[in-house]
Parts: C-alpha cells; sequence; structure tokens
C-alpha cells in the first residue's frame, strides 16, 4: 500500500471539499451533464488514441498507484551476494536449491538458465529482451493516464462551450444567464479536477515504479551474469553498489 498515494489524493478532495462548503453548498457543484461529457469525452478520446487492449490495462495500473510493494535494492544486492558465494563455494548447482524460495519470476528464470549451463550472451540477451519489454508495456501505461490528462481538461472546455452556446441562446431571459453560466463552468472545474489531481500525478506515479522495476531488473541482470561467470562476490558487490550511488546523485541533482 502507497502511503504517500493514499494521502495525497485524501487530502487533495478534502481540501476541495472544503473550500466548496466553506462558501457554498455542495449540490450546485453536481451536474450529471457535465460529469457525461468530461468522463464520456476523456473515455472516447483515449479509446480512439490506444488500441483495446491497452486501455484495458487502466484498471490494473490504477491499482499499481495505489498498492504496489518491490524488493529494495539494498535487499536485492544482500540476497545476490548471498547466491553469489554459495556459487563460488559449491559450485553453480548448488544454488538450485535457492531458486525455490525466490518469489521474483526475473531473477528465478535467470537463475535457473544459470543453473542449467546456458552461455553467458544467451543468459544476457534473454534479460535484456524482458526488460526491454517491460520497459515498453510500463510506458504505454503512463501514456494513456498523461493523455487522458490532456483529454479531460479539453473535454471540460468542450462542455463550457456548449453550456455558454445554451445561455446566449436564452439571452432573453435574464434570470437563467446565473445559473446558466455556473453549469457551463462546471464542466472545466471538472476537467481540471481530474486530470492535475488524478491522471497526470498518476502517469507520474507509474513512471517512478517503472524507474524502481527497472534499478531491480538491472540489478538482477549485473548479478546473474557475474555469478555465472564465476566472479569474486567482493567484486559483484561494487558493481551493484555503483548502480546505487549513481541513483543517488541523480536525486541530488538540482533541477
Amino acid at each position: 500500500m502507497d502511503i504517500a498515494t493514499i494521502i495525497g489524493v485524501v487530502s487533495g478532495i478534502a481540501f476541495i471539499l472544503a473550500t466548496i462548503l466553506m462558501s457554498s453548498g455542495l449540490g450546485m457543484f453536481v451536474n450529471v451533464p457535465s460529469i457525461m461529457i468530461v468522463c464520456g469525452g476523456t473515455v472516447s478520446a483515449t479509446l480512439i488514441a490506444f488500441p483495446l487492449n491497452d486501455f484495458m490495462m487502466v484498471i490494473g495500473l490504477a491499482l499499481k498507484v495505489f498498492m504496489f510493494k518491490i524488493e529494495s535494492p539494498d535487499d536485492l544486492i544482500t540476497k545476490l551476494l548471498d547466491i553469489s558465494n554459495k556459487a563460488r563455494k559449491g559450485g553453480l548447482l548448488s544454488i538450485e536449491a535457492e531458486i525455490k524460495k525466490i518469489d521474483d519470476e526475473y531473477l528465478t528464470s535467470a537463475l535457473q538458465m544459470t543453473v542449467d549451463g546456458a552461455k553467458v550472451s544467451v543468459i544476457s540477451t534473454i534479460m535484456q529482451k524482458k526488460i526491454s519489454l517491460m520497459k515498453n508495456q510500463h510506458k504505454i501505461g503512463w501514456s494513456i493516464f498523461k493523455a487522458m490528462g490532456s483529454y479531460a481538461p479539453a473535454f471540460g472546455m468542450v462542455g463550457t462551450l456548449i453550456g455558454l452556446v445554451q445561455m446566449l441562446a436564452a439571452l432573453d431571459d435574464p434570470s437563467t444567464i446565473g445559473p446558466k453560466m455556473a453549469v457551463a463552468m462546471i464542466t472545466t472545474f471538472y476537467g481540471a479536477v481530474l486530470a492535475n489531481l488524478f491522471f497526470i500525478p498518476m502517469a507520474d506515479k507509474l513512471k517512478l515504479r517503472s524507474g524502481e522495476e527497472l534499478m531491480n531488473m538491472t540489478l538482477i541482470h549485473e548479478g546473474v551474469i557475474s555469478i555465472r561467470e564465476g566472479e569474486h562476490p567482493r567484486i559483484l558487490e561494487d558493481k551493484l553498489k555503483v548502480y546505487l550511488s549513481s541513483k543517488k546523485e541523480s536525486k541530488d541533482e538540482p533541477k
């Protein structure tokens, strides 16, 4: 469970509701036609832009924003070093028992190829292809939410234009101008909230998740290749910790 995401969504909704309730009732901000225009238009545009199979991933990806568990790089390095030590002392076959204890499918398949005696080039090629496939799938995921973040405000404006046309068509009754103008602006409100509180932040969070998974997969790739080549665990540790230091440096760089 990602506490930061939950806090962000709950607090964002709470601040918006509190602001509305401090000066008016909530009822005037509920308009079914406006919801239909923004939500329906956003979904329709997304279906036009992306294949149906990709769009169907949206629900699963949304859940991944809130519920995500990944092994820390430090723990992963410790695990790889333990496997490396066992392989160095007892040979590659000695780590076969360890494979059954590992939940990470990417790591288990790589270690199994190592135990089976596959060549280093074969192991590396297969692992890199899996990394590339993962990156492409994740890119589709955050691209969908990023696109929805741009479509929602646009359809909010479409709803506002529809409301303005209807308002101008009824100028002979000045008493209706105020209410119709308020309804016209609500669609822009819906689009802005959906885009800036949900879709765009979700795209950014998924991109961050992808970077974390890529880091772990890279560490596993380097670790397994080192184990297959019989490198000393101390050398492996130095190689893997370079990735951690480079990650820390990238975070510390001024933006």
